[in-house]
């Protein structure tokens, strides 16, 4: 029999100061950024318990909640067709490695469950949820006028990408990942970009991903080419922080985090050469403010009425901009799109922010996966959401009848 996620937590929390080395000692201790690429190769019992502690781990800057909070009130709990939803959650949860499943429909909670050892207090990281975050503060840096436009080149905002292979891609083809420059984004391989990007030495006060990406050539030309790439999101970061004279983390107490309502502080983790943020990763927060993340979203990014994000950017994000070779899926503005409408921010592990207008639900999910990915954990994590979808289209049925 599996042990429980409290058991397991207890278990690798007891070895993490003597597994996870503190950068200060000696020459051959890990540097914060090998730390940090290391997280891809943990153990599952080290994953379940430094997940809800990443912000801990690793320097990080608060997104301070303010003293505003949206309430999320309780609504009709939701029914799955012909068995029982606490079981049945249950089951989902623990075969999966989730730590927590959020469900709101109409700013309603339907559904929620936490596993053993993780509460509605705790804090869990986001991983590439962290991309949609990055480019939503960018939609709303073009409303504040911070950034004059998606046609922009970065080296408008980080000049020190002059004479690099990124110096002519625009602000949109960042947000789209197709720049055309050489990544390879394989969580399973050592030797890959993702896991390399924050390996090496810190060169003149510069991020890591600065002095990485200055020396990656051009593979097709900017704008043909769609390729997940983590290090661009980071990049986009830095472009939203030299714009706004802000952190993320800053930022987004300031734009979002306060004035929305958020319950709790957010964290988000620095790049250990220039302080930066990073915006492809290291984001956390609690389950219930990603589910009021996806409600901003679902109410499209107003706040009291008032629209916070650009209308270009909204058109733009939240709609298919690049073909991802799956029929039924696409690429916005570091946003995942469906065909139906709906859309996600998807992390690796198994973070999830989905939005579906059409129903107004929101489905947030904080996971510890087995894997970063893989065609199994994903078909899984679909077929959860449309259970949920058919649920909620069954009670429209019942009461058609």
């Amino acid at each position: 029999m599996r042990p429980n996620l409290a058991t397991r937590l207890f278990a690798a929390t007891f070895c993490l100061v003597l597994s996870l080395p503190s950068a200060a000692t000696g020459p051959s201790t890990p540097t914060i950024g090998q730390q940090r690429e290391a997280v891809l190769f943990w153990t599952q019992a080290q994953r379940e318990a430094r997940f809800p502690k990443m912000y801990e781990l690793f320097p990080s800057d608060r997104a301070a909640h303010g003293k505003h909070v949206r309430a999320l009130p309780q609504g009709r709990p939701l029914a799955m067709d012909g068995q029982d939803a606490s079981a049945w959650l249950a089951g989902y949860m623990d075969k999966h490695h989730i730590a927590g499943v959020m469900v709101l429909q109409d700013g309603h909670v339907r559904l929620q469950r936490y596993a053993p050892g993780f509460g509605p207090q705790q804090r869990w990281t986001s991983f590439s949820v962290a991309k949609s975050v990055t480019s939503t503060l960018l939609g709303i840096a073009l409303q504040q006028g911070y950034i004059h436009s998606m046609d922009d080149t970065l080296a408008t905002y980080i000049p020190e990408l002059h004479g690099t292979a990124y110096a002519d891609v625009t602000v949109q083809q960042l947000l789209t990942m197709r720049s055309g420059v050489r990544w390879n984004e394989d969580y399973a391989d050592a030797d890959s970009d993702v896991a390399q990007m924050y390996d090496g030495a810190c060169v003149g006060g510069r991020a890591h991903v600065l002095s990485y990406l200055a020396k990656l050539p051009r593979q097709w030309p900017a704008g043909t080419h769609w390729n997940y790439n983590t290090a661009e999101t980071d990049l986009l970061g830095i472009l939203v922080q030299r714009a706004t004279h802000q952190s993320l983390a800053g930022y987004l107490a300031r734009s979002v985090w306060q004035p929305f309502g958020m319950a709790a502080d957010a964290y988000w983790i620095k790049d250990e050469c220039d302080g930066s943020d990073t915006g492809g990763s290291g984001l956390s927060a609690t389950l219930a403010d990603y589910a009021r993340l996806g409600q901003f979203m679902l109410e499209g990014g107003r706040i009291d009425g008032k629209p916070v994000i650009a209308d270009a950017w909204l058109q733009g994000a939240l709609r298919r901009q690049a073909d991802v070779d799956e029929p039924d899926r696409g690429y916005g503005y570091l946003w995942w799109t469906d065909t139906d409408g709906s859309y996600a921010a998807i992390g690796i592990f198994g973070q999830l922010v989905y939005v579906d207008p059409a129903r107004k639900l929101v489905i947030a999910q904080v996971a510890a996966w087995p894997q970063a990915t893989s065609k199994a954990l994903v078909e899984a994590r679909r077929a959860f959401v449309a259970a949920i979808k058919r649920a909620v289209d069954g009670e429209g049925e019942s009461a058609a009848h």
